[in-house]
């Protein structure tokens, strides 16, 4: 939203717009010119030049700007028939600002707009895009399966689903065994999941006496789990629900760890603690025999990059064992790579989740595609001679129209490929280490930087009015921050706009695990630059 509408607001500055990553790896000139060649942080040391040689070449993405009167034509049409998400169109309709120019090309970590300008993507699209952009090998595998066999119905199965299920099996080893169910979407994937827990405890009625009682889904304050009905219902953020009346029935919330915002007397584990107790209580107030799942995000992300203490998931599942409640984890944004493990959970001491969901990283957003895998435990209880349901009712009733599209389930399987091959989830790891010590580095003298905190390459930088007091800084001067970057850098910064009221104050990072140090250093500038801007004016006003 802050991206969309500071590019409306001002003309683009193309010159400082021009960051180019080679899909070979070099590190342009430009850079250099600018004094933003690689630097070093805290004794980190750049990495070599990567190869990635499938990408497009810039030079092959020639020709594809438009004159002034066809861009303005096409931003016409789309002012008058396109309705973005979390956008304010209003400006656009009395023309008292333009949409940005519409993306055409990409490559690496950078999009390329019809007007010329590009854009280095520090989100990777919506924190997706983890092997980079112009994966020509995606495009030939999709090609390929499309021509084969371009869609079949969920029911039946095709060598892509059926190779792509094995995998994720043999990367999660859950307990008992692995199955999988493939939806479109994280939000999919989630309501799935939430479904799939409170028939698994209808079915377990012989072995859990209470098993028939079992429909609430416990979730945490500040988490984000998706934006259909159960999905939304699950997810910790206020203000992505207003307006939109009551929600369904049976969902429950709980607070998170928060170390940045704990007491001053606790230590991060002594916080967590704190935390695990009041999800006891909430479970013992509830009605332990009414609670079917919880389900929480490894490293809440779009709620604010915050990163629990490492105590904290053992103690959620030895609290969930005790009271017979599934554990749910969401892995949409954590999982393939974003944190520096192939799954965020797995940072955690060797905790195995009852069900898991994912999504973006698993295409890396090339095609939409999300999977809900279960354990052994989960899946056998759809047998009709394991449920205490009818017979006609113990299978799982659930379908999606794309669920397992062999396009999709092909381009997911090279997709891990990418990542396994090229070390790409340990470069997130170093790589993320890199970016938050350079933004440690540069910006914790800053009066509003409270915070850099990060899992890998998911990094968020909270914003304060005072850093004694902890008090948030006020959106409308948070949400200038990735407006600056963007309009005057040439950089996307996110932010958790959107979410809970007042603490819409922690900027964003997650890029392409392919970006570059000299890239990563030109994301510090943008934000450092933002702020001494923002700052400034806010001194003089």
């Amino acid at each position: 939203h802050d991206l969309r509408r500071s590019i409306s607001d001002v003309p683009t500055r193309r010159a400082m717009q021009r960051v180019v990553v080679s899909s070979r790896g070099s590190v342009p000139a430009v850079l250099a010119r600018r004094g933003l060649a690689t630097r070093t942080h805290d004794g980190v040391m750049p990495t070599p030049k990567a190869s990635f040689s499938t990408s497009p070449q810039p030079e092959e993405q020639e020709g594809l700007v438009l004159d002034r009167a066809a861009l303005e034509a096409l931003t016409t049409t789309q002012t008058e028939r396109l309705w973005h998400p979390m956008t304010q169109q209003r400006p656009w309709a009395t023309r008292d600002a333009a949409p940005p120019a519409p993306v055409v090309a990409s490559h690496g970590s950078t999009l390329v707009r019809l007007d010329g300008s590009e854009l280095l993507d520090g989100i990777a699209g919506l924190w997706c895009v983890n092997v980079g952009y112009g994966r020509r090998e995606l495009a030939d595998v999709a090609y390929d399966a499309m021509v084969r066999l371009p869609y079949h119905a969920p029911t039946m199965a095709s060598p892509p689903q059926i190779d792509l299920a094995d995998k994720i099996g043999d990367l999660l080893k859950l307990n008992e065994g692995t199955h999988c169910f493939f939806t479109s979407s994280g939000s999919e994937a989630n309501e799935a999941a939430f479904k799939i827990a409170r028939q698994y405890h209808l079915a377990n009625a012989r072995d859990d006496p209470v098993g028939a009682l079992r429909y609430k889904i416990i979730s945490r304050h500040r988490a984000y789990h998706g934006n259909t009905a159960g999905a939304m219902a699950a997810t910790g953020q206020a203000e992505r629900k207003i307006g939109f009346g009551a929600q369904p029935s049976g969902y429950v919330k709980v607070p998170p760890p928060y170390p940045y915002r704990r007491h001053a007397k606790l230590t991060p584990e002594e916080h967590a603690e704190d935390v695990v107790r009041s999800f006891e209580d909430t479970i013992i107030f509830e009605g332990y025999e009414t609670v079917a799942a919880f389900v929480m995000e490894p490293v809440i992300s779009g709620g604010g990059v915050i990163v629990p203490p490492e105590t904290y998931l053992p103690r959620v599942r030895e609290i969930c064992d005790k009271y017979g409640i599934l554990l749910i984890l969401d892995e949409v944004v954590s999982g393939f790579g974003r944190t520096g493990r192939m799954f965020g959970h797995q940072h955690y001491g060797g905790v195995l989740p009852d069900i898991i969901t994912m999504a973006k990283g698993l295409s890396s957003g090339y095609v939409p595609l999300g999977a809900c895998a279960v354990s052994g435990k989960v899946f056998t209880k759809f047998y009709d001679s394991d449920s205490a349901l009818p017979s006609r009712l113990a299978h799982l009733r659930q379908i999606n129209t794309y669920g397992g599209h062999p396009v999709a389930c092909a381009v997911a399987l090279k997709n891990i490929e990418i990542l396994e091959t090229e070390g790409l989830v340990d470069r997130a790891r170093d790589t993320g280490d890199y970016l938050a010590n350079a933004l440690r580095s540069t910006l914790s003298a800053h009066p509003w930087v409270g915070e850099v905190r990060n899992k890998g390459l998911l990094v968020g930088v909270e914003l304060v009015a005072d850093k004694e007091t902890k008090a948030p800084l006020p959106e409308p001067l948070a949400s200038q921050i990735p407006a600056i970057a963007a309009r005057d850098f040439g950089v996307i910064v996110g932010r958790n706009g959107t979410t809970v009221p007042g603490l819409n104050n922690v900027l964003i990072l997650a890029p392409p695990f392919v970006i570059t140090h000299a890239e990563c250093d030109l994301v510090v500038d943008s934000i450092a630059g933002a702020l001494r801007k923002t700052h400034a004016s806010h001194d003089a006003n």
